[in-house]
């Protein structure tokens, strides 16, 4: 039996050399969607057993798309895809249900673990992987609802962080200098009481903030 798959990403190169990838294995591809919008539409219509969802997309990025598929779809194996080893991106993966987080630059066999593991219902997080959040996820705070005094600004910096920008990004986004966002990400850290940004990122998707 073929496992029916969606897969989502902007890019027709990746979506091609994918499809060659799988030519000739049980995966089916049943769909091919641009942007998040037709993400969401196209898993409602063609009922897939998993999604391979790029991270960065128009019309709602990936991780949002995640959000709002486990909303509507919450049993469905969702498989982030990524150019970027990017420790936020993948803490965010994990917070907001994905089955896995796999970089496009993995190989044939790799991929084909990756789908086959998700679509049957099993996790493909790397034991690293996990390690990089296990702080956050396992942090008393963050599974409190205490609230925590973040300033408006600060809230606006935590925003940006969890989105996965760095600090040079933020102070260009929020037009502050590069100093004063340190500073925020600073007070940021040690108001929810977490460590490192990864764990402030899986905080902020947790309370809502992205």
């Amino acid at each position: 039996m073929s496992i029916r798959m969606l897969i989502a990403d902007d890019h027709e190169v990746v979506r091609s050399g994918i499809r060659n990838l799988l030519e000739g294995t049980d995966i089916e591809i049943v769909g091919e969607a641009t942007n998040g919008n037709e993400v969401v539409r196209m898993t409602t219509e063609l009922n897939p057993d998993i999604v391979v969802l790029d991270v960065r997309m128009p019309d709602g990025d990936g991780l949002t798309t995640l959000g709002r598929l486990k909303l509507d779809h919450p049993n469905l194996p969702v498989l982030m895809l990524s150019t970027y080893d990017n420790p936020t991106y993948v803490a965010r993966s994990v917070a907001l249900g994905a089955c896995g987080y796999l970089m496009k630059t993995a190989n044939k066999e790799k991929l084909l673990s990756a789908i086959q593991s998700g679509a049957a219902g099993e996790s493909v997080w790397t034991r690293e992987e996990l390690r990089r959040v296990t702080g956050a996820l396992s942090t008393p705070r963050l599974n409190s609802d205490v609230d925590v005094p973040l300033t408006q600004r600060e809230s606006e910096v935590l925003r940006q962080l969890a989105f996965g920008l760095t600090n040079k990004e933020i102070a260009a986004a929020l037009s502050i200098s590069y100093e004063t966002v340190k500073e925020h990400v600073q007070h940021i850290l040690r108001k929810v009481g977490v460590s490192d940004r990864t764990q402030a990122a899986v905080w902020a998707v947790r309370k809502g903030l992205v």
